[in-house]
């Protein structure tokens, strides 16, 4: 590591609070699928930001959209209204076949909007008792930040000083239908779901269960919540990863590529009889809905479609998928995904893994521990794909194993 690159991660950790784990490199440009770090290194980004990017980054029309709409008026606040909120909220809707948005800024604001919905519709609409409106949400979720959000995490890392946290949630194990349905009481108000569960380590679900947990929910009047923040808009190859089953929820939670990585915006979306149940003072965000951040997410949807990048997430990620099923190592435990969110789980550490990819000129993320995610922007050539499978190879080369850790813990280099 150069004294450029360690200048600027000791002025980080010498200012800044110690709550990420990054790789050490330092990114000053980005364009399309590559970064560049502060020395001139080039980077094929397979983490897109965790799906923030699946546009590219930096992508043209975008930042042409950004800086027209800056040039114009950047916020109003919802004490007033703007030109490009109604456009936004219309065209979102109709994206997802629903009737009503809510915008905000954050993933876990948008989480957080959608738990306020679902416990008045369940006053509102299904007669719970005040105080009572009951939430199922799945072991190994990532949801948010937030302390209501990490209140029901079963990661004890994310839990861990933050107490109290909220009652009215129950944990179910991923993908188990019947304990969905034991964990159900009159009180309950809605499930809430990632239709794969990323952080976890790109867990998918088995196969049905999703069709399975609409129907439970049709009879038991419970709302299907899903967390579509780094699933939706192409990423895993259909427009939402539920539609790889056929189902619709009752609430989309949209974030991250809703805005192409420029600018915070994320959204609740729903029919009205949900969304309904908020009125003057009920809710609100002072950046949620700005007309900035509205006419970037209204280009980003246009990218999506124009440069039909739901379709490539499909057609690229199969033949990602299959190059990552024929590496073969004693590390690896298996491989998995769908669409361009592809995960290779190991009976080890991971990070070692990446640091060694990084070395190679790819960038990915370790999950979970053991877990390497690949998910590149969505616009990523084949060409960029066959180069980290390369890099891949290279690292899970036979008696080469990225970093190996010696009896005494230190790091040796690979052989």
């Amino acid at each position: 590591m150069s004294p450029v690159t360690h200048d600027f991660i000791d002025r980080e950790d010498a200012w800044g609070a110690h709550n990420y784990h990054p790789l050490d490199l330092v990114i000053a440009e980005a364009k399309g699928a590559w970064v560049t770090d502060v020395e001139g290194r080039r980077y094929l980004d397979c983490l897109s930001a965790y799906s923030a990017v699946n546009q590219g980054h930096c992508h043209p029309r975008l930042l042409r959209t950004l800086t027209e709409q800056a040039a114009r008026v950047t916020l109003t606040s919802r004490a007033f209204r703007n030109d490009q909120l109604g456009a936004f909220c219309e065209e979102l809707a109709q994206l997802c076949d629903m009737e009503m948005v809510l915008p905000m800024n954050t993933g876990a604001e948008a989480v957080e909007t959608a738990i306020k919905a679902a416990r008045r519709w369940g006053y509102r609409t299904k007669g719970i008792a005040d105080g009572r409106a009951h939430i199922i949400a799945f072991e190994n979720n990532f949801h948010g930040r937030t302390t209501t959000i990490v209140g029901f995490s079963s990661e004890a890392a994310y839990r861990e000083q933050f107490g109290p946290f909220a009652p009215g949630f129950t944990l179910v194990p991923f993908g188990d239908i019947d304990a969905v349905l034991r964990a159900m009481t009159p009180d309950t108000c809605a499930v809430l779901f990632e239709p794969i569960q990323c952080e976890a380590g790109v867990l998918l679900p088995p196969d049905g269960f999703l069709r399975e947990l609409r129907a439970l929910c049709d009879a038991q009047q419970v709302l299907m919540l899903a967390d579509e923040i780094q699933t939706g808009l192409g990423r895993t190859g259909t427009l939402f990863a539920c539609d790889h089953d056929g189902v619709t929820p009752d609430l989309y939670i949209l974030g991250k590529a809703l805005s192409g990585g420029f600018y915070p915006v994320s959204a609740v979306v729903s029919r009205r009889d949900v969304l309904g149940v908020f009125g003057p003072g009920s809710h609100g965000s002072t950046f949620g809905g700005n007309p900035l951040g509205c006419a970037v997410a209204r280009e980003a949807l246009r990218v999506l479609r124009d440069e039909q990048l739901v379709e490539r997430s499909a057609h690229e990620g199969r033949w990602l998928l299959q190059q990552l099923q024929t590496l073969r190592h004693p590390a690896i435990k298996s491989v998995r995904g769908r669409g361009l969110m592809c995960a290779i789980e190991l009976y080890e550490a991971a990070r070692p893994y990446c640091e060694a990819l990084q070395q190679r000129g790819v960038l990915c993320k370790e999950t979970h521990g053991t877990v390497i995610r690949l998910s590149p922007p969505l616009m990523v050539a084949r060409e960029d794909l066959a180069f980290a499978v390369g890099a891949l190879r290279e690292v899970f080369a036979a008696g080469g194993i990225a970093l190996r850790q010696t009896a005494d813990g230190r790091r040796q280099e690979p052989q």
